[in-house]
């Protein structure tokens, strides 16, 4: 294959397709808005799947690296009632199929497996515009350009590609996430550590759910997930940490102390991290020279998937562009039939990545039956 391959973003779906490529050795660049790898903090953990992501790592060759990072013994899962009450404890004996790695340690075994100056850092997509005959132009915010014969936005759920496919603009879900931290957790958090234990805690009620995982350092992440609307975020003062903390815990009121700890005792400010969908059947006509992978081509809720659905996108192109070196259209035909039933499927529950469990349909004994029945 001749025609080099512009990714725009250097996600875990978008390093997946470049790694994929270079193993094939078809030529790769990936402009990536952020200024270096250690721009910003990479998310906390993620569970990779046996039937997507590690088939990703496994296309890529990287499945070596990867076990090198997986944090054994994460995918214990604790599910307590609201008033503390345990429903399932459940250890990880090793023979589960989803593995638990840290974001940014797996997003640094792909970067580390391309060769240097694949990356080109701190190039933010201003604008993208078809040149007729399957070649784009995409100009960056410092001005610079680049023309390409084969472009894939790899760009996240506010993509600047998107708009040359498909007229879809995410829209807000329904729900968000409160972000928070507890270090030295055994130490100095003591009974919200035992309740999350050695892997992940669930604890869910109508329209709100704790979830907290147990991660690198003895540290526990939780993310707090509330079903409200927009503008009674915007009345929180997020600046202010600890009256924002009291706000969020305050919806919890009645919970189990070692459950609210999770997010009054949080050492780091609250983050917001509201949850934007695509339409679940997002599809698009085939238009030469361009496709999309991840979150900029079937943004969803938290579910567990995501990051594992971007990683298997990018394997899948790459592949497909491997096998079809003198044809990029028939390739980007086959890849696109295969992603768009499978990131139409709705998840239930998967896993122990971000959760968006809907307790007004699945209660907590119902979350304990589908888990216990996908590991018989």
């Amino acid at each position: 294959m001749r025609t080099p391959v512009t990714i725009i973003g250097a996600g875990l779906g978008g390093l997946t397709l470049a790694r994929v490529l270079h193993v094939h050795g078809i030529p790769v660049t990936v402009y990536e808005a952020e200024a270096s790898p250690s721009a910003r903090l990479q998310g906390g953990l993620l569970d990779i799947h046996d039937y997507n992501g590690q088939l990703a790592l496994k296309a890529a060759g990287l499945m070596d690296e990867f076990h090198a990072i997986v944090l054994e013994g994460r995918q214990a899962m604790r599910v307590l009632d609201p008033d503390g009450t345990v429903l399932l404890d459940k250890a990880d004996d090793g023979s589960g199929g989803r593995p638990e790695a840290q974001r940014g340690e797996l997003r640094r075994i792909l970067l580390d497996s391309l060769p240097a100056g694949t990356v080109r850092w701190g190039h933010k997509a201003g604008s993208v515009r078809a040149l007729g005959e399957g070649r784009h132009e995409v100009e960056f915010e410092d001005g610079s350009r680049v023309v390409t014969g084969l472009l894939v936005g790899a760009d996240g759920a506010w993509s600047r590609v998107r708009p040359l496919l498909s007229t879809a603009i995410p829209e807000y879900a329904g729900t968000s996430f409160v972000e928070t931290y507890l270090f030295d957790a055994d130490t100095r958090h003591a009974a919200a550590a035992k309740a999350v234990g050695g892997g992940m805690l669930i604890a869910a009620a109508p329209g709100r759910e704790i979830f907290a995982h147990r991660e690198t350092g003895d540290t526990l992440h939780t993310y707090v997930s509330l079903e409200r609307p927009l503008d009674w975020f915007a009345a929180i003062d997020f600046t202010d940490a600890a009256a924002a903390a009291a706000r969020i815990a305050s919806e919890f009121d009645g919970w189990a102390p070692e459950l609210t700890a999770l997010i009054t005792d949080g050492e780091t400010a609250p983050v917001l991290r509201p949850h934007y969908a695509l339409p679940t059947e997002h599809r698009w006509d085939r238009v030469p020279g361009v496709t999309l992978l991840g979150d900029a081509a079937h943004l969803a809720p938290p579910n567990g998937e995501g990051a594992n659905l971007a990683m298997l996108d990018g394997a899948e192109l790459g592949q497909a562009l491997a096998a079809h070196p003198d044809d990029i259209e028939a390739a980007l035909a086959e890849y696109e039939q295969a992603m768009f039933p499978r990131s139409s499927e709705v998840v239930t529950f998967e896993g122990a990545e971000d959760h968006g469990i809907d307790a007004d349909d699945v209660r907590l004994h119902a979350v304990i039956e589908m888990i216990t029945k996908k590991d018989r």
